[in-house]
Parts: structure tokens; C-alpha cells; sequence
């Protein structure tokens, strides 16, 4: 099977296209060991060396696999779907309902292992929320998903920290549909600052049950809001 010579420049990644719509085009079906390296480098006009990383690459998007003595072997005709991409195309309930798992626990730790430095951070993060009641409803989530995401680093765990980030995107959006839709911050500019004072005060006396319920309550209310969209 002939390929066809790539141009000079970026190799790996015209390799990796190259071999990934052989692929997709149904040329190496599921199941299929693909040409050895010295094959595939002859065929694209390329070094080994180039034609490894393409090979790396089609790994890490799950397209093929690497079976030690065997050689490499096609897995999926389509990429892996990137988590994030999956996130951005979620309807923002089931985004909030799976927000509502990872936050309530980092409430919970937060409450448990904050430290001086994370109750500096968590006064800030509320008084920037206060401040922003009477910016734009865009200011006004972000500070609002700042002070969630100092909760969240307060827990100290680095796996909640990363969940929460790739969570915020769709989460920013979806909150901004909400207030300006249902006019939450018309009659109450500072929206939810009752509940979010409640949240941090129970951080810092470390109870760690009123965190979590706290914080679980004012999710639900929210969720219910969504819902009503």
C-alpha cells in the first residue's frame, strides 16, 4: 500500500494524520497489524524515528496499541473522545449533578485540612465575590467560581483540583445562562452570599458535616434551577 511522500514539515504530526485516516478510511480495520516501522517510514517517506512518534501518538488517542513481540494493532477507527470535549457537549445537569459529587467532598476535606494560608484565600475569594455584585453577571460567576475553586484547593487533594478545573468551563456558561434567564441577581445583586458566608465559616471551624450540607444544599437549589430552563 502506498502512502504517498509527506512534506518536510511538521513530520510527526502529517505522519500521524496520514496513518489515522488510513485508518478511519477503513484501510486497517479493527483487529489489523499494521506494516512494520521500516514499511511504514519507506511508505511515507520518513525516518523510523518519525514514523515511532506518529505510532505514539495513534496510542495515546487510542487508535492502536503496541502488543510486545507481536507489533502494533489497530484498536478503534475514531479517536478517544477528549474529556473535555465530552464536558463541553454535556447538558450542564449532568455537568452540575456530577459537580455536586466532586464538591460536597472537597467541602468536607477542606473542612478538615485547611490551613491559614487556605483561610486567607477563602475570606479573599468571598469579599472578591461581594465586590463583584456590582459588576456584570460575568463577573459576577467568575467570582463566584473562584471562590468554589479556593473550597476545592483547600482539600489539598490534587485529583478534586484538576476535576474541578476542566469542570469549570461548561460550568461558567451554564451559570451565566442561569442568572441572566431567571434574573436571579434583579431583585438580589449578591445572590447566594448567605449561603457562601455559611460555607466558609463552617471551613474554618473545620466542621466538616455543615460544609458538605451547606454546600450540597445550595448545589441542589441550583440544579433545580437548571432544571426549570
Amino acid at each position: 500500500m502506498s502512502l504517498g511522500a509527506l512534506r518536510p514539515s511538521p513530520l510527526v504530526e502529517q505522519a500521524a494524520e496520514r496513518l489515522r485516516e488510513q485508518i478511519s478510511g477503513g484501510d486497517w480495520a479493527v483487529g489489523t497489524k499494521l506494516p512494520g516501522e521500516t514499511s511504514l517510514a519507506k511508505s511515507l517517506g520518513v525516518g523510523r524515528s518519525t514514523v515511532r512518534e506518529a505510532l505514539r501518538a495513534l496510542a495515546g488517542a487510542g487508535l492502536v496499541q503496541a502488543r510486545q513481540g507481536s507489533g502494533v494493532f489497530v484498536i478503534a477507527t475514531r479517536p478517544k473522545e477528549d474529556w473535555s470535549a465530552r464536558l463541553r457537549q454535556a447538558a450542564i445537569t449532568d455537568v452540575y449533578e456530577v459537580r455536586m459529587l466532586l464538591e460536597v467532598e472537597a467541602a468536607e476535606l477542606a473542612a478538615q485540612r485547611r490551613t491559614d494560608d487556605d483561610l486567607a484565600a477563602l475570606d479573599a475569594a468571598l469579599a472578591k465575590r461581594r465586590d463583584a455584585a456590582t459588576g456584570s453577571d460575568e463577573e459576577f460567576v467568575d467570582a463566584d467560581i473562584a471562590l468554589h475553586a479556593a473550597v476545592v484547593a483547600a482539600a489539598h487533594n490534587p485529583v478534586l483540583t484538576a476535576l474541578f478545573t476542566e469542570f469549570v468551563p461548561a460550568l461558567r456558561q451554564g451559570l451565566i445562562d442561569l442568572v441572566e434567564l431567571l434574573g436571579l441577581r434583579s431583585g438580589d445583586p449578591n445572590h447566594g452570599d448567605e449561603g457562601h458566608a455559611a460555607l466558609v465559616d463552617a471551613v474554618v471551624r473545620s466542621d466538616a458535616e455543615a460544609a458538605g450540607r451547606t454546600l450540597r444544599d445550595e448545589l441542589r437549589q441550583t440544579l433545580a434551577q437548571l432544571h426549570s430552563l
